[in-house]
């Protein structure tokens, strides 16, 4: 599948600082420690809709991280999925009277300009469910000949489960409790009640044929994949157990990054699935939670429609910790303006207060879990000085402006 452009990013002056970021699975916060080339694992959209401001919101963090591996010298290999198949695609499809095919490549076409116009970084392997198919196919082949996968006591629909038992670590990556996987796993996507599986938390891996649904004839039957193991084979293929980090909103702790790390762990014999598991908040609107449900999404491409400079949208997105629970308003998106154009004016002077402290303190503020809120409003306070001319740097406000550009993903 196709990714998008990006630009450069440009060296920085100084000594960068290793990453230390919130795992969940320590439940804490600890080093990242990549070799030469830091890998990871970020999911992607279910392209039914167009990219809304909690999308945006998780990309931008994880983009954080890997500008600032970037900045520590190593390359990234950044994988992202996209489930070009699964039930919302479909159920908006048949809604909307709309080639499920054709609204995929639409939304997904869109994600990519919208990814482009923040300045998202993108990711080496774009690779969709579809596409994976015969990989996936592979492996649930597999889990079902070791016994890890069953089919489910049902001869019209046989579907394929995956025994959640088998790996022997189940939980040890959101470390919920049975009765909070229970709920959560019927509010995100499981099956908890189906006839004909051997306990109401397995994992659907693949789905035999129903009328009027896409199918592929395999040899598990006809059917299409499940949702967790698209994740667990693409990350597993592409880069191999133990990769720095996966990464996604905080609503795919559970169920889906606990199966994905089960499948991949199940699959091979081995632990853990990826080195750390961080997680990044949900943004609502006006103090609600932004859901399809409630209709108050707001999207990044209806945004750009009405000519909100993009940048404003990042630092509005980056202006809350990222693995806090916001809101997007109206006073976010006018301070992000303003912001904006307090420092194109600032790294628009023919001097400025000396930017190596600034840079510094950057780097102190992003490589602690990506604190953006303490980092801008360094930012917001070197701004203000060079504004009032209180500096006589020539070279600060170009060295500024880089910054900016490569840590933060700022252009201005």
């Amino acid at each position: 599948m196709q990714t998008w452009l990006s630009d450069p990013v440009p060296l920085v002056a100084g000594t960068p600082r290793p990453l230390r970021l919130h795992d969940t699975a320590a439940g804490g916060i600890r080093p990242t420690a990549p070799g030469p080339t830091a890998t990871m694992y970020v999911c992607g959209i279910t392209p039914y809709d167009a990219t809304h401001l909690g999308h945006a919101a998780t990309y931008l963090a994880f983009d954080l991280v890997h500008r600032i591996w970037l900045d520590n010298g190593h390359h990234v290999h950044y994988v992202q999925n996209v489930t070009d198949v699964d039930d919302p695609l479909l159920e908006r499809a048949k809604r909307d009277q709309d080639d499920w095919v054709v609204l995929a490549m639409r939304e997904t076409a869109l994600y990519r300009e919208d990814m482009a116009a923040l300045r998202v970084l993108p990711p080496r392997d774009y690779v969709g469910a579809v596409e994976s198919i015969p990989e996936i196919v592979e492996a649930v082949a597999k889990l079902l000949a070791g016994g890890a996968a069953y089919r489910a006591d049902d001869p019209r629909f046989p579907d394929i489960y995956f025994d959640h038992r088998a790996s022997g670590r189940f939980g040890y990556e959101s470390n919920y409790d049975e009765p909070t996987m229970t709920r959560f796993f019927a509010e995100r996507g499981g099956d908890p009640d189906r006839v004909g599986k051997r306990h109401p938390l397995d994992a659907l891996m693949w789905r035999a044929a129903r009328p009027g649904e896409p199918s592929w004839d395999t040899e598990l039957g006809p059917g299409r994949p499940g949702w967790h193991v698209e994740c667990s084979v693409i990350a597993l293929n592409r880069l191999g157990m133990a990769f720095d980090l996966q990464g996604g909103g905080s609503d795919l702790i559970f169920p889906h990054h606990e199966f994905s790390a089960a499948h991949a762990e199940a699959l091979t014999g081995e632990h853990p699935f990826a080195r750390h598991y961080a997680h990044a908040g949900m943004i609502g609107l006006d103090g609600e939670k932004m859901s399809k449900s409630r209709g108050n999404l707001v999207f990044v491409s209806r945004l750009r429609a009405d000519k909100v400079d993009p940048m404003a949208v990042r630092l509005g997105l980056l202006s809350g910790h990222y693995r806090t629970d916001r809101s997007w308003t109206h006073d976010v998106l006018d301070e992000a303006l303003a912001r904006v154009q307090r420092w194109r004016a600032a790294v628009g002077s023919a001097a400025g207060v000396d930017a190596a402290p600034l840079v510094s303190r950057l780097r102190d503020h992003l490589s602690d879990d990506l604190d953006t809120p303490r980092a801008i409003a360094a930012v917001d306070a070197w701004a203000d000085q060079t504004r009032s001319g209180a500096g006589h740097y020539t070279e600060a406000p170009a060295a500024v402006r880089t910054a900016l550009d490569a840590l933060l993903g700022v252009a201005l």
